[in-house]
């Protein structure tokens, strides 16, 4: 993928030397995205980012993800990630994830990542679906996917795994 900027963001892939940058991002915001991701942990590592970049690049030969870094534009700063996930070729839908650090959030970033990873996902992928899988009780996600013009279809027992058990979670949808 061909790096690109919607409203001051840039999106591109990972790269090793963004490990640094990942961790400390990581450990930034143990506390809130922590809380609903759990790979975002305190001890987080740049090894830990190194390899989650090596399953991104997998994912992405395997076209299954791809998944992105989400940098300001103007100094190239790490703001967080967002992946296109659990890609079904056969039915042609997605799902849709994105994190935030601590120190950008509730300035827009989320919002504009959403809305430019969509005409990705459906121009470019050729999706039919993406969906956002929200924990419940993540009130910021689901405001993100709301704001994006994102239809709130269920709430799923048991969907996601959080901090070592199920939880139920908000079921999005966006359809071209």
């Amino acid at each position: 993928m061909q790096p690109f900027v919607f409203q001051g963001l840039l999106f591109r892939e990972f790269r090793d030397t963004d490990a640094q940058d990942f961790a400390n991002a990581a450990r930034e915001s143990v506390d809130t995205v922590g809380r609903w991701m759990p790979w975002c942990t305190a001890s987080f590592s740049e090894q830990n980012a190194r390899d989650w970049f090596a399953m991104c690049r997998a994912s992405r030969d395997a076209q299954t993800g791809h998944e992105f870094g989400v940098f300001s534009e103007d100094a190239g700063r790490l703001l967080g990630g967002v992946g296109l996930n659990a890609i079904n070729q056969q039915n042609l839908f997605c799902n849709l994830g994105y994190w935030v650090r601590q120190s950008a959030q509730r300035q827009g970033v989320a919002h504009r990542t959403v809305r430019a990873m969509l005409p990705y996902a459906f121009n470019t992928l050729g999706m039919h679906r993406v969906e956002i899988v929200i924990a419940q009780g993540n009130v910021a996600s689901e405001a993100v996917a709301r704001k994006a013009g994102a239809q709130f279809e269920c709430t799923a027992r048991n969907r996601l795994q959080l901090h070592g058990g199920p939880v139920p979670a908000s079921i999005y949808s966006v359809i071209p």
